[in-house]
This record gives C-alpha cells, structure tokens and sequence, in this order.
C-alpha cells in the first residue's frame, strides 16, 4: 500500500491495517487518527512517539498478539482479527527457529514458560534476522532481570517489530498493486 492509500483509508479502515503492525488498539487508533503522514519518517516517529507514550495495558495487549518464539501457530496468544499476512509475518520473523536443534528447541520451551510465570506475558525479541540460538541467549539472559526492567526492554523490541511490519505493511499492498 502506498502511504496516500493509507492516509486515505477512512479510520476503522486503517486502524485495522495498523493494527497489523502493532496489536495494541489503542496504539492503531491513535495512529488512525494521526493520518495524514506526508513521509514514511514521518509514519515511523509518530509509530514510535505513541508506542513510547503508551500505557502498560497497550503494550500487554500487543504482547499477547505474538506467538511464543519457536512454537509456532501452536504458541499464539490470540487476537482477533488475526489475518493471513500477519501469521506469515510472525513465521518469516522466527524462521530461525525452524533449523534449531532439538535441545534448543526445548530450552526454549522451558525458557518461554519461566519467562511467562516471571513477567506474565510472552517473551517478546524482535527475531528477524536471529537465529534460534541468539534467540535463546537472550531469553536467558533477560530472565534474571527486574519486572520494571523487563518490561521496558520487551516494548523496545515490541517497537522494532512494529516498524519492521510497517514497512512490511506498505511494501506487501505495493506488490499486491504491482
């Protein structure tokens, strides 16, 4: 899609679109509502402007839209809405989970769950470009962290995945119109 698609689209519209790149809703609304973007810069600093200024609960609920790295569609927290594009975008980010050996595999199962029983939400890491093992890594070295440090490391790799898929999201509708 191309930024004047997108700035055209009326409000539920594109705070559908949005929400792809970010399932926090609030987060999709105000980025809604913040249209027209005269630059994909400008796009990128309003995306990251709002995700800095949002709340605990939207970030949660952006978490919660991922699944768990390395499970696959079996790990998927849920979220309305789901489309196809997004669950092939969450697949090609962890692709580097698919050649990992057996024992990673379960480590990072085991690490996933005390992750989850430590912060109450997903381990959130921006996989594109990771491999499993690097994934791992820092899995297991963010586990020892404070809650309050934790959760401001996730929304930083929360915004990294968010401005990934907004490039995504303007490149994929562009080959679709190609």
């Amino acid at each position: 899609m191309h930024l004047a698609e997108l700035n055209a689209l009326d409000h539920t519209a594109a705070a559908r679109e949005l929400l792809r790149c970010c399932g926090s809703s609030r987060w999709a609304a105000q980025m809604a509502a913040a249209r027209p973007f005269p630059s994909a810069d400008a796009l990128m600093e309003t995306a990251d402007r709002l995700w800095n200024g949002a709340a605990k609960a939207d970030w949660l609920e952006a978490f919660a839209a991922h699944p768990k790295i390395g499970a696959g569609q079996a790990g998927r927290a849920g979220r309305a809405g789901e489309t196809t594009e997004t669950t092939e975008w969450s697949q090609q980010e962890q692709s580097g989970t698919r050649t990992a050996s057996d024992d990673v595999q379960e480590r990072l199962a085991r690490g996933n769950r005390d992750y989850e029983a430590r912060f109450g939400y997903i381990f959130i890491v921006c996989a594109t470009g990771k491999s499993a093992d690097e994934m791992l890594e820092a899995l297991e070295r963010r586990l020892p962290n404070a809650p309050e440090t934790e959760l401001g490391i996730a929304a930083g790799e929360q915004r990294q995945i968010t401005r990934l898929r907004l490039l995504k999201l303007l490149a994929d509708t562009q080959k679709a119109n190609q």
